[in-house]
């Protein structure tokens, strides 16, 4: 019932939020980074997704039921209906950890109790994810999460005074924006995981700064639309390219440290809340059009950091070339998907008796064997000591192809 009130639950509210971190980090602990990508963006994606759904449900569905329970009011309505996303998170938090692996090896408890991993310090992993990549990408993601956080809010009050549209249609117009989230992010990281096989971190690079040009001309496009079928065709379009490049950042964010991932997915994450809140400003001092200006040459301007990203043993944007650790490790990916592809025809075909050896290689938890230590670029124990312990056996639990023939599998 007061401002003070109201900020210091949504303070509490926002450490809450830092789950959507968490869950960026998570995928990359449980599956090689081949496949970080599209891992990764699967996952935003829905995240995402909920918050488009939940714009949606409250606004068009419970707040018009509970206003009319409450005799028209709408005060009591809006405070009734928040119990029930409240609730939902709620219970889910409770049911996480009783259902789900902290990494493909088990929990960290028990790792920890077989000398398998070892503790990280805060400080530490602060300071080694801190690096001149970490926060190229974090200026990246607050031009492209940053903006989508605005748009779920901006569009609707866009919508409403640019075109006329009443609260619940213009609520509509901001649920179709962010429900691109079902598909868009998730492609974002699977062609970032398909130009990497092909291309190495060259084609990662590439990729995000296209869609980060795209997304940022389709901006400047939405603004200067004078027709509301213009406008939501090239929302649409715009909401593609936003979500789209969110996936391919986060298929790079597990290459820049191995050993502290979740430092660096929390860096690059915290961009989008930054680029959400500068961009929130030009909205309050400018008009829509300028804003939107404003929102898209910034966005273009970013995706040329791709040039200065530079990840020890993997080729630039520009320059560069992989260590042969990096392209020996995507050959025996390769080697590895078509193995298991050979074996699952093998199995599937009705005149084998098939074979539960479980003898062929890979892992549905980890797939792939990730480049040697020297190719991190944080610093760390040495190979004996424990946190290194703890990479070597997620990483390379899986066989070689000189230990598991072909014939085999």
């Amino acid at each position: 019932n007061s401002a003070a009130a109201l900020a210091l639950v949504r303070f509490f509210i926002g450490i809450a939020g830092s789950s959507f971190v968490m869950s960026q980090f998570w995928p990359s602990r449980m599956f090689s980074r081949e496949i970080a990508g599209s891992a990764n963006g699967l996952v935003g994606g829905w995240g995402n997704l909920g918050g488009a759904w939940t714009q949606l449900f409250m606004g068009r569905i419970l707040f018009p039921a509970f206003e009319r329970y409450y005799n028209g009011d709408s005060e009591k309505a809006w405070r009734t209906i928040c119990v029930i996303p409240a609730s939902m998170a709620f219970c889910w938090g409770l049911t996480l950890p009783f259902i789900t692996d902290d990494a493909p090896m088990g929990d960290y408890s028990e790792m920890k109790k077989n000398g398998s991993m070892d503790r990280i310090f805060f400080t530490t992993s602060l300071r080694s994810g801190a690096t001149r990549n970490t926060w190229i990408l974090f200026i990246q993601y607050a031009c492209c999460f940053g903006v989508e956080l605005v748009m779920n809010n901006a569009s609707v009050l866009y919508f409403n005074a640019r075109f006329g549209l009443d609260t619940d249609q213009a609520a509509t117009m901001g649920f179709i924006y962010g429900s691109m989230n079902i598909f868009a992010r998730a492609l974002g990281g699977l062609y970032s995981d398909k130009l990497n096989i092909k291309m190495g971190m060259r084609g990662r690079l590439w990729l995000q700064s296209i869609l980060l040009v795209s997304e940022g001309i389709l901006i400047i496009v939405f603004a200067l639309c004078n027709t509301l079928p213009g406008a939501v065709v090239t929302m649409c379009m715009f909401s593609l390219f936003t979500q789209s490049s969110e996936g391919a950042i986060y298929g790079v964010v597990p290459y820049v440290s191995k050993l502290y991932t979740g430092s660096v997915a929390g860096f690059v994450g915290s961009g989008g809340n930054v680029g959400s809140v500068v961009y929130g400003l030009g909205f309050r001092s400018l008009s829509y059009r300028n804003a939107f200006l404003m929102m898209g040459s910034i966005v273009i301007a970013s995706s040329f950091l791709s040039i200065f990203i530079d990840i020890p043993c993997h080729a630039g944007m520009l320059w560069g070339e992989d260590n042969n650790a990096v392209i020996q490790a995507r050959e025996r990916y390769l080697r590895r998907r078509q193995m298991q592809h050979i074996a699952a025809t093998v199995n599937s075909d009705p005149g084998h008796g098939g074979s539960d050896d479980n003898s062929e290689p890979g892992n549905d938890a980890v797939e792939g064997v990730t480049e040697p230590r020297e190719c991190d670029t944080a610093p760390g124990p040495t190979s004996g000591e424990g946190v290194d312990v703890t990479v070597s056996l997620d990483s390379h639990q899986i066989p070689t192809d000189n230990e598991v023939p072909l014939s085999s599998a």
